[in-house]
């Protein structure tokens, strides 16, 4: 057998598993709540590992690691960005989130950020909401699509619209039949798979450069100045904007739909405990991986058209067939658990959040799926004929998304009501804001785009509330 048939064989088999995962979650389907948040029933392992590989996505073993090997160790903030998000979300957020939603009955991050309101300003929040996370994960599934293309091309040399297709419809089928259960069941045996290959990938890069020392030594003699530099060479105000900016995706973290559904999913607050401590590892394994990879790319040389594909050559070169086969499977598993979260959370926008279930004749259920099916044809279409790199778009519709939500979902859990005025404000404000920096020159660290969007929407939201009077 070729290198590229045993590879073949791998993700064959592994696709067969998640379409069988698909088909067992769908007899655990028996209404809307079981559909969008899996009947609040989700334990510590599942709900840690698939909340940090939906978190992740084509970016970070793709993306994150060709923009690595550019730049240099000023990536290791980025890095520290991600795992700073992370301890802030499980040890702060999910505790208040869990609690608050329960008592609220909110089956959507949108019904949390309209409750409270009533009339006319209520559907504006909902349809300025809906809005916001239509576009922003429809770029975002683009850009996982965009990773599977990138994927087959470098590994079977098979056409673009042909391997963007093939990962479409998997990713569609399992998630129509399951629901939450599905997405969440898959991912977190996608996360596994992603956490081995980052922890044996970078030893392996390690090992083949003769070992730390040697690693170290040789990155030290073919890097530039700017690729050794904790700020990539840029001093002074210049160089703050690279570390506050790369840290700041920590922020946007607070305000990812499809992330926090999984805290509004657990089954009781003692899986948040053990859950947060699993996620920790799962963090650090991954993130401080990736920034690894991207370094022995650098170390080695590597001389890529697209520094986005340094992850599958590095595999391709490092490992028997087989194991290559189980880390490529390791990418598509980081393209797929974010694509399928995001596509759920798309479908309740769709059939729950702006009612469409109540004005239409069909089910609840198949409008959700219907929805499902809409969103992967526009992402699709985008994927193919608006092309852009991986990290550029998934940071952009990151940012964009923690900008509008997360200033909001922050206030409300300090135990501050909101006005409704001001959360529709806020919510404007962060998303408008990050489009509006998004299209302006970058900064260093994408400083403005990053940070001030979040920080402004946060004051708008902050000053138009008050505190609860019955704190629970």
């Amino acid at each position: 057998m070729s290198d590229a048939s045993y590879i073949l064989v791998v993700l064959v088999v592994y696709k067969l598993v998640l379409l069988g995962i698909g088909f067992w979650a769908q007899r655990r389907v028996k209404n809307t709540e079981d559909f969008f948040l899996g009947g609040r029933g989700l334990g510590p392992f599942v709900a840690a590992v698939s909340y940090s590989a939906s978190s992740s996505s084509a970016w970070k073993l793709l993306g994150f690691s060709g923009v690595v090997m550019v730049l240099g160790i000023s990536g290791i903030w980025l890095a520290l960005g991600s795992i700073l998000g992370m301890f802030i979300s499980w040890y702060w957020f999910a505790p208040r989130l869990y609690r608050t939603s329960l008592e609220q009955k909110d089956l959507t991050v949108t019904d949390f950020l309209s409750f409270g309101s009533n009339g006319q300003i209520k559907k504006f929040i909902v349809v300025c909401a809906s809005l916001i996370i239509l576009i922003s994960f429809t770029l975002y599934v683009a850009a996982q699509f965009q990773g599977a293309g990138n994927m087959f091309s470098a590994t079977f040399d098979m056409p673009m619209t042909e391997s963007v297709l093939i990962g479409a419809a998997i990713i569609f089928i399992y998630t129509v039949l399951g629901g939450f259960w599905a997405v969440s069941m898959t991912d977190a045996l996608q996360g596994s798979i992603m956490a081995i290959a980052t922890l044996a990938l970078p030893i392996a890069a390690v090992v083949a450069l003769g070992g730390p020392v040697d690693f170290i030594t040789t990155l030290l003699n073919v890097a530039t100045a700017e690729q050794l530099s904790l700020t990539g060479g840029n001093i002074g105000l210049l160089a703050a904007g690279v570390i506050i900016g790369n840290l700041s995706v920590s922020v946007s973290s607070m305000g990812q739909p499809h992330m926090l559904l999984r805290f509004m999913a657990l089954q009781d607050e003692k899986a948040i405990k053990t859950g947060r401590r699993i996620a920790a590892a799962w963090f650090l394994i991954v993130d401080l991986g990736v920034v690894v990879v991207g370094l022995a790319g650098l170390a080695l040389q590597m001389q890529l058209d697209n520094p986005e594909n340094l992850f599958f050559v590095l595999t391709s070169e490092l490992f028997h067939p087989i194991v290559a086969g189980v880390i490529t499977a390791a990418v598509l598993s980081a393209i797929m658990s974010t694509a399928d979260s995001q596509l759920l959370v798309s479908a309740s926008v769709v059939a729950h959040d702006l009612g469409l279930e109540k004005r239409s004749r069909f089910s609840a259920l198949t409008i959700s799926r219907l929805s499902i099916l809409l969103v992967v044809v526009f992402s699709v279409l985008v994927t193919l004929y608006m092309p852009e790199a991986i990290f550029s778009r998934a940071i952009f519709a990151w940012v964009a998304l923690g900008a509008s939500f997360g200033p909001i979902i922050i206030v409300r859990l300090c135990n501050r009501d909101i006005q409704p005025k001001a959360t529709l404000l806020a919510m404007i404000t962060g998303f408008v804001l990050a489009v509006t920096f998004y299209l302006l020159p970058s900064t260093p660290g994408d400083f403005l785009e990053r940070v001030v969007p979040f920080s402004i929407a946060l004051c708008i939201a902050f000053v138009g509330s008050k505190p609860r009077a019955n704190i629970t």
